[in-house]
């Protein structure tokens, strides 16, 4: 697996990392756990070293799988984790808002470490931008949780240029997760630029659009009814009907390079930028294996031109969040 580095801090990982989220959370219900512990190992035997978690997953069930999974060659892998949700007082799976006080960030570091079975977090992201506490707040937090040893780089998510200014000015930024797709380029706008000026690493979440396109989600596909992909709105049988053109576009690319829509792109995230990580996940020792292959896809310079050109003629349906779930992640 080739390897790349996020930020000036100097945070070496594999060029694809691994989105642990739907081994137990939002996509229906949680994988057999040891068959996701053994598939979480089998990662590793594939050169994956990069695995990225959250506290919010479950809640607190997707650390202990990937504490539990990776505990006996934690001296092989990076693990990301986040703070910043305020979680349900009755108990629920979901959210009820953001709390990225510096209080709970060291509250959240405390535990993510025990269940995670770890002595320090590799990468530890704001999850959201939190509106009623000061980004320099945050960093100034997480600072903290560096001088102790805790952490070991600071990250952020869903963060717009100006507030990845401020925190970086107060504590070094190595990465910012936010989707990035095909199909979701809003990053393009501001964000990879100033990145790319401070030095930053990139690191884009459902790099498959959710599963779509890998070309597997069709029109009349169903969901589980516990698959929040039931409420979102690029889901709904006409925003996929409408939106299956661009899977179209790439599988015609992908059928030329012996590859698989997946494949494509994914290889075309890694192309964008050498400081760019993606995360891809899955349930499915094949899945991983074909997102792995995107690695050694070589995508020419004309075959970005094409790729640009075509996706810019297509208009995708549909936003990527429904507005109550908008409203409850600050975005």
């Amino acid at each position: 697996m080739k390897k790349r580095t996020l930020g000036i801090n100097g945070l070496e990982v594999s060029a694809l990392g691994l989105g642990c989220m739907g081994m137990s959370w939002a996509y229906g219900p949680a994988g057999d756990r040891q068959a996701m512990i053994s598939l979480l190992r089998s990662a590793v035997d594939h050169g994956i070293t990069f695995f990225d978690t959250a506290e919010v997953y479950g809640p607190f069930k997707n650390e202990e799988l990937v504490g539990d999974a990776l505990a006996p060659i934690r001296d092989q892998v990076i693990i990301a984790t986040k703070f910043g949700f305020r979680h349900d007082p009755n108990g629920g799976e979901w959210p009820v808002g953001v709390d990225s006080s510096p209080k709970n960030i060291k509250a959240v570091a405390e535990a993510s470490l025990k269940r995670l079975k770890i002595d320090a977090i590799d990468l530890f992201y704001q999850h959201r931008v939190d509106p009623n506490v000061p980004i320099e707040d945050v960093a100034g937090a997480v600072r903290d949780l560096i001088a102790e040893g805790k952490v070991r780089h600071f990250g952020l998510s869903e963060a717009g240029a100006q507030t990845i200014r401020r925190a970086h000015a107060e504590q070094k930024v190595t990465a910012v997760q936010s989707e990035y797709s095909l199909w979701s380029r809003d990053p393009e706008a501001e964000v990879l630029s100033t990145l790319e000026e401070l030095g930053i690493g990139f690191v884009p979440y459902s790099p498959l659009g959710r599963g779509f396109l890998t070309g597997a989600i069709k029109s009349d596909t169903s969901f589980d009814s516990s698959d929040f992909r039931n409420s979102n709105p690029r889901f709904t049988k006409e925003a996929l009907k409408a939106n299956q053109a661009l899977v179209e576009m790439l599988s015609k690319i992908a059928e030329s390079k012996s590859a698989t829509p997946a494949q494509i792109a994914l290889a075309w995230l890694l192309a964008q930028r050498p400081w760019i990580v993606p995360i891809p996940g899955t349930t499915k020792l094949t899945r991983l294996e074909e997102n792995i292959g995107a690695v050694e896809v070589e995508l020419t310079t004309e075959d970005l031109r094409d790729i640009e050109k075509a996706a810019s003629d297509l208009k995708i349906h549909g936003k990527r969040y429904d507005e109550k779930s908008l409203q409850m992640v600050g975005l």
